[in-house]
C-alpha cells in the first residue's frame, strides 16, 4: 500500500500540521506549549501521543525503571483519578503494568481511537479533533495537579 519512505513522509506531514494547529493553543498557564512533545517537568513521566495505521492513543506513561517508583506515581494518579476524569469528560484505560513492544514496563492511563489511519490524509481531521481536546485536558489536569506530583518525586 505504501513504502516505508512515504509513510514515514505521510507521517512527518501529519505531525507538522498537527503542530502548526496546536501552535497558538494556549496552555492552561498561559504559557507556550509544545503539545507535539508536551514535558510534564517530571523524569520518566509522559503524555504521549501516537497515531499510526491502525489508529491514534493518547496516553499518560510513567516508564520509571523502578517497578516501586512507577507504582507510587500510578497510585498518585489513582488518588487524583475523579479531577483526571472530571478534566477529560470520559473514562480512560488504566494500566499499572504495561509492557510495551520491545518488552519495557510501563504504567498507563490511555484511550485509544481505532477507526483512524495516519497514512489517509483524509483521517487527519478525525486524528487532530481526537487529541486537540484530551491534550487540552491534560493540560488542565496537570497545570491543577502537579504540585502533588512535585511534592511526592521519589
Amino acid at each position: 500500500m505504501f513504502s516505508k519512505q512515504e509513510a514515514a513522509r505521510l507521517q512527518q506531514q501529519f505531525w507538522e500540521r498537527f503542530g502548526k494547529y496546536m501552535a497558538p493553543v494556549p496552555s492552561a498557564s498561559e504559557t507556550p506549549v509544545n503539545w507535539i512533545n508536551y514535558r510534564t517537568g517530571i523524569k520518566d513521566l509522559y503524555f504521549r501521543t501516537q497515531a499510526n495505521r491502525t489508529g491514534a492513543s493518547i496516553a499518560i506513561v510513567i516508564a520509571h525503571s523502578d517497578p516501586e517508583r512507577r507504582l507510587n506515581f500510578y497510585r498518585r494518579f489513582e488518588a487524583l483519578r475523579t479531577l483526571l476524569e472530571s478534566e477529560l469528560e470520559e473514562t480512560w484505560q488504566w494500566r499499572e503494568s504495561f509492557a510495551d513492544e520491545e518488552g519495557k514496563m510501563s504504567s498507563r492511563i490511555y484511550t485509544e481511537f481505532k477507526e483512524v489511519n495516519v497514512l489517509l490524509e483524509k483521517d487527519w481531521p478525525a486524528i487532530i479533533s481526537f487529541f486537540k481536546p484530551r491534550l487540552q485536558a491534560l493540560d488542565r489536569f496537570w497545570y491543577q495537579s502537579r504540585d502533588i506530583f512535585d511534592a511526592t518525586r521519589a
